[in-house]
């Protein structure tokens, strides 16, 4: 048995990606950040869809075309489309921000 917030650094460089589950057509990731961002002029954009929950800390983030930046604290989740681009603006420094982030191919579930 494991749990999603043992083993939390103290200090943190740079985010922390831990897979969980790795099998076709889904993967599980444990994501840690502490003052980490998406660097400026950068998006994410993934071939698979991804679902995310903060479940400690808080982070801000914005998807491409959208003004409005989304604030997120724990409970907080959303569904982004593959190729929705999007990037973390912040993450707090003074805590980690714990994600969930599940990738999933949406065309092969049924």
């Amino acid at each position: 048995m494991n749990n999603l917030f043992s083993n939390l650094p103290t200090e943190l460089p740079s985010e922390l990606i831990e897979f969980l589950v790795e099998k076709p057509g889904i993967r599980i990731e444990r994501i840690v950040s502490q003052g980490q961002a998406t660097a400026a002029g950068e998006w994410y954009d993934q071939d698979e869809d991804e679902w995310v929950i903060v479940l400690r800390g808080q982070a801000r983030l914005r998807l491409e075309g959208d003004e409005q930046i989304l604030e997120m604290g724990p409970g907080d989740y959303l569904d982004i489309p593959a190729h929705q681009r999007h990037r973390i603006e912040w993450t707090d420094s003074n805590e980690p921000t714990v994600w969930l982030a599940v990738f999933y191919e949406a065309n092969k579930i049924s």
